[in-house]
């Protein structure tokens, strides 16, 4: 019979969510750089749209936004804070 303990690692949530809502600033950061050399770009070709492009950019950054929220709240309530306790 194996009588060893297997180590246990930490499980600390709310420093994984700070983590990647880190990741996901500098994802969004990215987005928005991808974006703006759209915007720049002289590329009129007509296979090229660039407003779809754009849009789209526009799209992910926004979900990116949204993301990084949920993660906040995720904190929130492993923490049991919430704005609406106050």
């Amino acid at each position: 019979m194996n009588t060893e303990t297997v180590p246990t690692q930490s499980f600390d949530p709310v420093s994984r969510a700070k983590d990647l809502r880190l990741l996901v600033e500098n994802v969004k950061n990215e987005v928005l750089g991808l974006k703006q050399d759209i915007q720049c770009d002289k590329n009129d070709s007509s296979n090229c749209d660039k407003g779809e492009a754009i849009a789209n950019a526009t799209l992910a950054f926004r979900h990116l936004e949204d993301a990084k929220m949920r993660l906040g709240k995720v904190i929130q309530a492993y923490e049991g804070q919430s704005v609406y306790d106050k």
